[in-house]
This record gives structure tokens, C-alpha cells and sequence, in this order.
């Protein structure tokens, strides 16, 4: 009624006034639009049609199954370009302009690490990742000891995270600390994608041991690896017994390992070393406590030392069955021997969420699944393991969230237990926080996420950047009549030792 009663008494006017009326309704109709729209950018409630929302990644998904379901259904691109003629000159042309373009670099933060990704023939790839998938139902697919080959493959699944993450599209991607590179004389590091985790337990010996042979000429043969002797390119052999029939081929690599073992049970003396490899953390087998699950389960830990597993192990483990002898009996201590499939996988998370510690002793090599299974259940872990090497240790202090104790120590008569209940109740309390903090280096996901395993990886690789360019470059001007040059056999075995 308003509106017919304004539109009337307009109509009543001259001419003229109509007309200045009709300019002037028409500047302050396109004010209150401006006015409108401006706000509307302005209000934190309202989306915004940025390429930033429209590009953002679906939520991570942590579960290897999920993800590689995932992985295994999407297209993937095949667009990395051949080497050129001359890889070495045109190497030589791309630092050379780098370093006077670049005040910053060489420093390791002078951006992020480029790493060029070979595209292996499916046969090392694709396939073992569907041989996984399709075979991954089999309950009869066992160990000797009677561990189950699809949950051990998944442990040492490093290989399929970093590499699903590094070949996605790049507006999917959230790691800046890692770059992929199409071009070869681009790359600071080549990425070797081969499952050898997976063609180790799921193929029969000697055709494993075919594959094995297949992918090393394949990889020594690329101009790269020729011009490096490989010390520019990163391998996973994440399972101890991984790619062994072939290793000494490969050792100048930089190797993807869970362990350094200085035993010489799993590696060769000269084969590993701390600064040319890296370790990486095991795939959790427990579900991720959060903050909300470490603030709910913090009344019902009443548990003082929790551990279920293998409780007879060889080499290094054999520790375990002396501390089973000399924990047995104490008070609040529960020790178990674990047990295979979804039930023994919910004692242990069960056990270990009502727990103040855990028990981390050596396996059959000095590292363990454990401690990453008591990371991220907000369960102190007491890490029994004289040899052991750990993850990112580089960039995170273990001192905060775990508690170190000599083989001899824990041996001695009740001397473990008095440790533990003497700790400060605040101690234990900032060690549990900073669990919280901490679990997120050892949840691999897809997306990979920042301060991830995935991303720390990278960080820890782009560290060691400039002394495998010094050790290239060192090889190749050097004459035959020179001196022999200390390489890694003239380096002692990795041990941990108070200096």
C-alpha cells in the first residue's frame, strides 16, 4: 500500500522534479548497494568466493585403507619430463643461477626442497599397490611368528604417504616445505618410488628377488642417479628386511629407514648412517587420543606401567623377557603378551588410555611400533633401548615427552618401579600435555599435513642438502691417482654413547 501511495504522489509532480527525483533515488539506490556489498566482504561470517576456498582440500583422512582406496580410484597425470641431453651442464646452469639470483641460497631455508619424481613402470608402483588391496582380506597371510603381513605392511607404509603426497594435484597439496619438479635439471632431490616393503612379503622369494634386480638397473641406469651414484636420491626401505638382496648397490642413496641398527643383524656395517639417511616413524596401529580423549581418560589412568606385545624377540629384544621376569609381580604394572587382529589391537589402545607409562623396550631391532602406539595415546613412554635411533631428532626433543633408561638400570631390582612413582606429578602432567603437541609428527594422512611425518621428512632431508652436494661434487673432480676418499666404510657403527 506504502509502495502504490509513493508511486502516485511521484506521478503528481512536474516533469522536472520527476526527473531529478528519478536521479537522485538512483544515486542513493547504487550507495546502499555499495554499502551493502562492502559490509558483506567486510562480515567474518560470510564466504567468500576466493580461489583459496575453492581450491581447499577435502579433510585428511589418516586410514591407509581409506586413502588408498582413494588414490587407487583417481587419475593421476603422467607429465615429468626425460632428462636432457647434458643433465650435468644443465644442473651446473640452474645452481649457477640460483646462486647469484638467490641471495639466500644455499641456506636450507632458502625455499622448499625440489624433488623430482621418477615414474617407475606400474610393475613397482601401481601394481603392489593394488596386489595390497586386492589381497588385503586374506586372513591366512601370516609371518612365521604369526604376525599378520598386511598389518606390518601397513606399519612401514611410508612409502605410499610420501608418495601419494608428492604426485597430487598441487592445489590439493598443504606442505610448503616440498615442491615437485617436472624438470630434472630443476631438483635438488630424486624421489625413487618403489614398494619394496609390499613385493617383500607379498611376492614369492625368488620373483621378489627378480623385481628387486628389475628396479635397480632401472633406477642405476637413469642419467641422475649415474652422475650422483645415487646420493641425491631418497629410498624407502622402511622394513628392516626390505630390498636386502640389493643394498649394496644402492648405499650411497639416502635411505628411508624405521632403525639404524649397529648390531649388524639388518644392515650392513657402512650402509647407514645418520648423516646421509633418515628415520621415520611407524604408522600407528592404536587410534589417535586427541586433546578431548587425553582430558577424558586423564581419572582413569590408573595404571602405572602398561606394555602388551611380543614378549620373546630376538637380538636387542631379548630384553624383554628379562624385564617381564623383574616387572611381573609389581604392583600396578601390567605386562601381556599381545595378540593379533581387532580384538588384541583394542587391549592395547584400551590398555595403553589407561596408563600414566608405557613400556618401550628394543624389538628385533632397537625400535619399536610401541613408542609410536604410546605417543599418540597420551602415554608417557619409558624407552628401553640402548642403540635406538629416533625419528626427526633434528627438530623435536624427545626429552619432553618420553623417559630414557639404560638396559642396566632397568634390570636392577625394583629399581624401575621407585623411578616411576618417585616422578613430580607436574612433571608428568607437562610430558602429557606436550603428548598432545608431539602426536601430530607421527600421524601420516592424506593430505600430508604441516609439522606432519610427511613434511618433517622433507625438512630433515633439506638439512642435509648442501654435504650431498659437497660429497657429488667432491666425486666427481676427483682423479683415480688421488688419494683414496674416506666414504661410509670408513665410518664407525652407529651407537649412542654419553661422550
Amino acid at each position: 500500500m506504502a509502495g502504490k501511495q509513493f508511486h502516485s504522489l511521484a506521478h503528481a509532480r512536474p516533469a522536472s522534479a520527476s526527473a531529478s527525483a528519478r536521479r537522485l533515488l538512483s544515486a542513493a539506490g547504487a550507495l546502499v548497494l555499495l554499502s551493502a556489498a562492502y559490509f558483506l566482504l567486510l562480515s567474518p561470517s560470510s564466504p567468500r568466493p576466493t580461489a583459496a576456498v575453492l581450491a581447499s582440500p577435502s579433510p585428511a583422512t589418516t586410514s591407509f585403507l581409506a586413502s588408498l582406496d582413494s588414490f587407487l580410484a583417481a587419475p593421476h597425470a603422467s607429465d615429468s619430463a626425460a632428462a636432457p641431453g647434458d643433465l650435468d651442464a644443465a644442473i651446473r646452469a640452474q645452481e649457477e643461477a640460483r646462486l647469484h639470483g638467490d641471495p639466500a641460497w644455499p641456506a636450507p631455508a632458502a625455499g622448499p626442497l625440489r624433488v623430482y619424481v621418477y615414474e617407475m613402470p606400474s610393475k613397482f608402483t601401481y601394481d603392489m599397490l593394488r596386489l595390497f588391496r586386492d589381497s588385503y582380506r586374506k586372513t591366512d597371510n601370516l609371518t612365521s611368528n604369526g604376525s599378520p603381513v598386511h598389518r606390518l605392511i601397513e606399519q612401514h607404509s611410508i612409502d605410499y604417504w610420501l608418495w601419494a603426497d608428492l604426485i597430487a594435484p598441487e592445489s590439493r597439496r598443504l606442505l610448503k616445505s616440498v615442491v615437485r619438479v617436472q624438470r630434472q635439471e630443476e631438483a635438488d632431490i630424486f624421489y625413487v618410488p618403489f614398494f619394496t616393503t609390499i613385493s617383500y612379503f607379498l611376492l614369492e622369494k625368488q620373483e621378489c628377488k627378480a623385481l628387486y634386480r628389475e628396479a635397480l638397473k632401472w633406477v642405476t641406469d637413469q642419467p641422475a642417479w649415474q652422475r650422483s651414484e645415487g646420493r641425491d636420491h631418497v629410498i624407502p626401505v622402511h622394513h628392516p628386511w626390505s630390498f636386502k638382496s640389493v643394498r649394496r648397490f644402492v648405499k650411497k642413496a639416502i635411505w628411508l629407514l624405521p632403525d639404524m641398527d649397529s648390531t649388524g643383524n639388518w644392515y650392513k656395517p657402512g650402509q647407514v648412517y645418520l648423516e646421509k639417511d633418515v628415520i621415520l616413524p611407524y604408522v600407528p596401529n592404536v587410534d589417535h587420543c586427541d586433546s578431548k580423549c587425553v582430558s577424558e581418560t586423564q581419572s582413569k589412568r590408573s595404571i602405572l606401567l602398561f606394555f602388551r606385545g611380543r614378549l620373546k624377540r630376538n637380538a636387542g629384544g631379548k630384553i624383554r623377557s628379562k624385564l617381564v621376569e623383574e616387572l611381573k609381580s609389581a604392583e600396578d604394572i601390567v605386562i601381556e603378551e599381545g595378540s593379533a587382529g581387532a580384538q588384541g589391537k583394542a587391549a592395547a589402545q584400551d590398555g595403553m588410555r589407561k596408563s600414566l607409562f608405557c613400556l618401550s623396550p628394543a624389538g628385533d631391532t632397537p625400535s619399536s611400533a610401541r613408542l609410536f602406539d604410546a605417543i599418540v595415546s597420551g602415554c608417557i613412554p619409558v624407552i628401553i633401548s640402548d642403540e635406538l635411533e629416533l625419528p626427526f631428532e633434528g627438530i623435536l626433543d624427545y626429552r619432553e615427552i618420553a623417559l630414557f633408561v639404560s638396559s642396566s638400570d632397568a634390570l636392577q631390582p625394583g629399581w624401575l618401579v621407585k623411578h616411576l612413582r618417585r616422578m613430580d606429578a607436574k612433571r608428568i602432567r607437562e610430558m602429557q600435555s606436550n603428548l598432545v603437541k608431539f602426536s601430530r609428527h607421527f600421524l601420516y594422512s592424506s593430505p600430508a599435513r604441516p609439522l606432519g611425518p610427511e613434511d618433517l621428512t622433507w625438512r630433515m632431508i633439506a638439512g642435509k642438502l648442501l654435504n650431498i652436494k659437497l660429497h657429488i661434487r667432491r666425486s666427481q673432480r676427483v682423479v683415480r691417482e688421488s688419494r683414496s676418499i674416506c666414504t661410509c666404510e670408513c665410518r664407525v657403527g652407529n651407537t649412542t654413547r654419553m661422550l
